[in-house]
């Protein structure tokens, strides 16, 4: 599940790439006073992800933006839904922006059969804990988690972005229901990586980091009804680490349904 926004900018602005701590921000505080409010100190993925401000670029008075947030929680899209419809100046950072319409959205990868591609909307954070080093033959000079990059192949990647899928579907599925690694099969049928890049980062609230992510297209084919669960998790908390920051974004960008019906799934 998510909902789109579409934003007007209020004033010229260029365009901020670090928006993340900003934007993050005006969500809790949508949250703040909900059941949902006590996840923001939790040690836990949170059941929410969003998207850049799109398509990015710098902005004249006038243009127009649109936001995507998701999450496998209705009543937390309706929480943000209501503060951005309540209060419709939206300031992140530097970009100021008019919000003009909310729209609930449904995504779905496709029934058992149906096969596509999904594209990650915004970097997607990976990091191999200092323990695996000696099982993917990394050597580092540091005993800190290390960023994936693509010299360390695609074992690590794969292994982390299930692992991290995992813990997720154990706090927002059903109990009863398998998770990803108890299900035979990768993920994705094919793995792209389109490009890695060096970003600052605010975690918490006077801190930098720099962090670094990676944007890529996965090709899909749903094998069954488990499969296809997993992927839409996948669409509605993000793919990898830090997710509530704004991070493993992912869209569906070409969709081909059983009996060949082709659709271009993004809004």
């Amino acid at each position: 599940m998510r909902i789109l926004t579409r934003l007007q900018a209020r004033a010229d602005a260029a365009y901020d790439n670090t928006y993340h701590h900003k934007l993050r921000g005006r969500f809790w505080q949508a949250l703040e006073g909900s059941t949902y409010d006590g996840l923001h100190d939790a040690n836990q993925p949170k059941p929410f992800a969003y998207s850049n401000p799109f398509p990015p670029g710098d902005m004249e008075e006038g243009d127009e933006r649109s936001l995507l947030v998701a999450s496998t929680d209705e009543s937390l899209l309706a929480h943000i839904a209501e503060d951005l419809t309540h209060d419709r100046e939206l300031n992140i950072g530097e970009m100021p922006f008019h919000v003009d319409e909310v729209t609930p959205l449904s995504p779905d990868v496709g029934e058992p059969g149906a096969s596509g591609t999904l594209e990650t909307g915004t970097g997607v954070l990976v990091r191999i804990p200092p323990w695996r080093f000696d099982e993917y033959d990394i050597d580092v000079d540091h005993d800190e988690a290390e960023f994936w990059r693509p010299e360390h192949t695609m074992e690590p990647f794969r292994n982390q972005i299930e692992a991290n899928l995992d813990k997720k579907h154990g706090l927002y599925a059903p109990d009863y229901l398998p998770g990803p690694s108890d299900v035979d099969g990768d993920l994705f049928d094919g793995y792209e990586l389109i490009k890695t890049f060096a970003i600052p980062v605010t975690p918490t609230q006077g801190r930098e980091e720099t962090w670094v992510l990676s944007k890529w297209r996965f090709d899909y084919t749903v094998r069954d009804d488990d499969h296809r669960r997993h992927l839409n998790l996948a669409l509605d908390v993000g793919l990898g680490e830090r997710n509530s920051l704004g991070f493993g974004f992912m869209n569906v960008t070409d969709k081909t349904t059983i009996g060949g019906t082709h659709s271009n799934a993004l809004p």
